[in-house]
């Protein structure tokens, strides 16, 4: 694989299908004579004619059986894409109902805190409202004492 990546880096073309493994070569020259050289050659092609005819059996098996393999093959591929396609449908509507949820949850939290915030602002006007008729009536009370002391005084006054 790195010698491919490296090769398609370096941007050089492919290199054609090597035909050499399937040369039936005679003996040497030296060896033209030779049995044992011979039959080696005899034993080469015969490996190589067994592998073309189980090429060639592979070949006809596919072509009678591969057909409806592949189809079975892409029809279960496209009942995984359909399931899963359910799937996702299915992930996303339990997304967004949970998102309108949380949204709904959010806007009855923000219009009951604004009704908490309406109350806490009335309560705190109506405590400002009795602190200050406090004060107000405390001045009173005081004014009422001091016109009381000097009336007391006055008849203190009146009666020497």
């Amino acid at each position: 694989m790195r010698n491919e990546f490296e090769r398609l880096a370096a941007r050089q073309p492919m290199d054609l299908l090597s035909m050499k493994r399937y040369e039936l070569p005679a003996p040497s020259a030296g060896q033209k004579n030779d049995i044992t050289a011979w039959q080696e050659c005899v034993n080469n092609s015969m490996a190589q004619l067994e592998h073309q005819a189980v090429r060639i059996e592979n070949l006809e098996l596919m072509s009678q059986y591969g057909t409806n393999a592949w189809k079975v093959y892409n029809d279960n591929l496209a009942f995984m894409i359909e399931m899963a396609q359910k799937e996702l449908q299915k992930f996303r509507k339990q997304i967004q109902d949970m998102n309108w949820q949380r949204k709904n949850d959010q806007l009855a939290g923000g219009a009951k805190l604004r009704e908490l915030e309406s109350n806490w602002v009335s309560l705190v006007s109506k405590n400002y409202e009795i602190e200050r008729a406090i004060v107000q009536l405390e001045n009173e009370i005081t004014q009422l004492r001091q016109q009381q002391g000097d009336e007391n005084k006055e008849n203190i006054r009146q009666d020497f």
